[in-house]
């Protein structure tokens, strides 16, 4: 079990600015409040007085809290023996593109100026816009409004920003013949809106600037009617859902469908499609488009889109461009929220917590945001000490304006699942995109961001350690050097071992993304002389070495051998150590339970000749391995243990692994320094075997095979004849009975 909660839940709230209090006490390796992040100094002179959480539970914790678009649904351990097949990392469906970027540029997606002086509306640019515009659904709606307008004179149109909300209001006025249409600066107050009117037929206001304590209230709608009356003029202001408003009736703007929008722009711009061989309907059934459709883009990105699926169909560009579009579009987002100059400093940080935290609890996110922005303020002006506001930023706005989700589901944690409200990107990729754009877009932040990733892998919480570790990933596949420079080396010789095992996690899940020299990196650790970066070496080839088991294993059998000959024997060695062999037993053990079982099964076969250093980590590997339970959710029923059913398959099916499992058994059972323990998994095993028929009949099949010579079977015989009840009583499992009468008949 683990040596530390599984969930981000109340085990202990980091000691940083800005991070909420309670939770448990520290413990003995945690930093006091007021204490900055510890040192990862290789040379400090103490290692940390906490023990190391197991590689299992490790492991646990590294897949229930990455964000999935890194280990996908196969990750989340959903039991049985099959389990062997789940027990890997997998980069699932992460291009290399999303991390090293499309290389394709995209124009004209019609951001808004930042200037809102007033001035005419081109005539022809009403025509244009009414050609290719969509009132969404089946048009009543619209035209519901159209007929609002023209009886109230003055319309407040209440949308999302880029939801075409300003080309519904100069539809709304060209609809009713309201033209030519005036555009009015957004910078002014509602009380002098009405001095605005000039006599223009009709008027629009995108955007109003409002604040709170100037609101636009109904008093201010009935002096504007009246003087549209005076004039017969029209006017549509529109606002933002958040906008501060006072007893004012709004007009809710839902946008089309983006298909239909697509469908009308390449319409437009294909005249004749059929004569060109290229019927709109097959261009919108290519599986590019489909999948553009899909991720929910912008209607401006819709409108670039169709620009360019009409160039295709007239052959003036490449398919291949349509492949990359999305992506691209992303990109341009996100370089356009950090290039925004009227976005604050925080809703930056904002986004990036959001990215480190994608499909994690919203408070959390919106937490350690608050933290982000305290360390981005000291970078830009350490003279002006940043203010948190504590009720100013409503959770639906912030995560409208980064496109992100509320939802609710389940976290894993050591008391089970937890409902809680979580946050997203719509767009899966946002995150990989805004983390990298960051790190390699903006090196003034990197300061601040490393700070920041250094808290985090000293937290108390195992979800914000894992983020910690699953950011570093994206920083290193998106620049390997700087991020194990900066980050990723620090940890992995840090004293502390969970800031060592957030750089196992690191590396491992920047390999899969893509990261190069990751196993290079490994295997001169694993070779070299720091027993930190041995350690966190050995803890990573459990993770990243069943895509890798050639590698893994020549890697770990060397530390082996470095390890015992340093020891001179098993007799001679330290605590420290036999701690560092236990390690490399527990990595060999977990990739003997991974998808490459077979081939490790195989090797490990091999070690138990005269090399006492290799036979030792096989006889401590395997025992590891067979005490390991069917499930790693400790509050899961217990069940048949992996390697007790992979012998049951391979017996009935007479493959070969049957007969190397039996061999480690024996081997096991007959070694003066591994009899105890092997003993000892056979007694749990035959108390599975008491809930279990499947598990008893497995055993039952196991326990004859284990019997070569009497010393055999009177060691079997002599533990089913003593062993007490589980639950410690005297009386034992019946099971023991029917077991016994398998290993002595007589």
């Amino acid at each position: 079990m683990s040596q530390e909660p599984s969930g981000h839940g109340p085990e202990r709230t980091s000691d940083i600015p800005g991070a909420a209090s309670g939770g448990a006490p520290d413990g003995p390796g945690d930093p006091k409040p007021g204490d900055s992040a510890p040192s990862s100094a290789p040379d400090a002179p103490e290692e940390d007085a906490e023990q190391p959480q197991d590689a299992w539970s490790a492991r646990r914790d590294l897949y229930a809290h990455s964000p999935g678009i890194m280990v996908g649904a196969s990750a989340r351990f959903e039991g049985g023996l099959s389990g062997r097949d789940q027990h890997g990392v997998s980069g699932g469906h992460v291009g290399g593109d999303v991390i090293m970027g499309s290389k394709t540029e995209i124009y004209q997606l019609g951001v808004s100026s930042d200037t809102h002086t007033s001035g005419l509306v081109p005539q022809d640019s009403l025509d244009r816009t009414a050609a290719l515009f969509v009132p969404g659904g089946d048009g009543s709606v619209f035209a519901g409004l159209v007929e609002r307008l023209r009886a109230e004179r003055v319309l407040v149109l209440s949308g999302q920003h880029f939801t075409g909300r300003r080309t519904a209001a100069l539809m709304l006025l060209n609809r009713l013949g309201a033209t030519p249409v005036r555009s009015l600066d957004r910078d002014t107050t509602p009380a002098a809106l009405a001095g605005l009117l000039d006599g223009t037929r009709g008027h629009v206001l995108c955007d109003l600037a409002l604040r709170r304590d100037q609101p636009l209230r109904d008093t201010h709608l009935l002096s504007l009617r009246e003087r549209l009356v005076e004039q017969d003029a029209y006017l549509v202001i529109t606002v933002d859902p958040a906008a501060a408003l006072e007893d004012v009736s709004v007009a809710h703007w839902h946008p089309p469908r983006s298909r239909a929008v697509l469908e009308a722009h390449l319409a437009a711009l294909l005249d004749d499609p059929a004569a060109l061989g290229a019927d709109t309907a097959a261009l919108l059934e290519r599986s590019s488009v489909k999948e553009f459709l899909d991720r929910g883009h912008q209607l401006r990105e819709v409108a670039a889109f169709a620009r360019l699926l009409a160039r295709v169909a007239l052959g003036r560009a490449a398919g291949d461009d349509l492949e990359h579009f999305s992506l691209a579009a992303l990109e341009s987002q996100v370089e356009e929220w950090f290039g925004d100059p009227s976005a604050s400093l925080s809703d930056k940080a904002f986004l990036v917590s959001l990215a480190a935290f994608n499909e994690a609890p919203y408070a959390l996110t919106a937490e350690l945001s608050d933290v982000l922005y305290t360390l981005l303020q000291k970078t830009e002006d350490p003279s002006e000490p940043p203010l948190v506001p504590v009720f100013g930023n409503a959770a639906g706005g912030r995560l409208n304006r980064a496109r992100a989700e509320r939802y609710e589901e389940n976290e894993v944690t050591e008391w089970g699942p937890v409902a809680q409200r979580k946050a997203r990107y719509r767009d899966d990729r946002a995150a990989l995109v805004l983390l990298r754009e960051v790190w390699t877009g903006h090196p003034s932040a990197r300061p601040a961001l490393v700070s920041w990733l250094d808290r985090l892998a000293d937290d108390g919480r195992p979800l914000v350690r894992t983020r910690a570790a699953s950011t570093a990933a994206v920083l290193a596949a998106s620049d390997l050097p700087s991020a194990m420079a900066l980050v990723i080396t620090r940890w992995a010789t840090s004293r502390r071992y969970r800031q060592r095992l957030v750089a196992v996690n690191a590396l491992t899940l920047a390999h899969f993304l893509g990261a190069p020299n990751i196993p290079r990196i490994l295997g001169r650790w694993c070779a070299g002389d720091d027993r930190r970066e041995r350690w966190t070496a050995i803890r990573a080839y459990a993770l990243i070495g069943p895509a890798h088991p050639t590698e893994a294993l020549h890697a770990l059998r060397s530390a082996a051998r470095t390890y015992f000959a340093a020891g001179d024997g098993l007799g001679g060695d330290t605590d420290r150590l036999a701690e560092e062999i236990d390690e490399l037993a527990s990595s060999v053990a977990l990739l003997l339970l991974s998808p490459a079982g077979g081939q490790v099964l195989a090797e490990m076969g091999t070690w138990l000749g005269d090399e006492p250093a290799l036979r030792d980590l096989a006889l401590r590997a395997f025992l590891y391995a067979c005490a390991h339970p069917e499930d790693d959710d400790p509050t899961s029923p217990p069940a048949t243990a992996p390697l007790l059913e992979w012998y049951a398959q391979a017996a009935a099916a007479r493959a070969p692994q049957a007969r190397d499992l039996v061999g480690l058994w024996t081997a096991a059972l007959r070694d003066r320094h591994h009899t105890d323990g092997a003993l000892a998994v056979l007694r749990t095993w035959t108390w599975s075997a008491d809930r279990s028929p499947r598990a008893a009949t497995a055993l039952a099949a196991l326990l004859p095979d284990l019997v070569e010579t009497e010393t055999d079977r009177r060691r079997l015989a002599h533990l089913l004849r003593t062993m007490p009840a589980e639950d410690g009583g005297t009386a034992p499992p019946r099971v023991a009975g029917r077991l016994l009468a398998v290993v002595d008949p007589g």
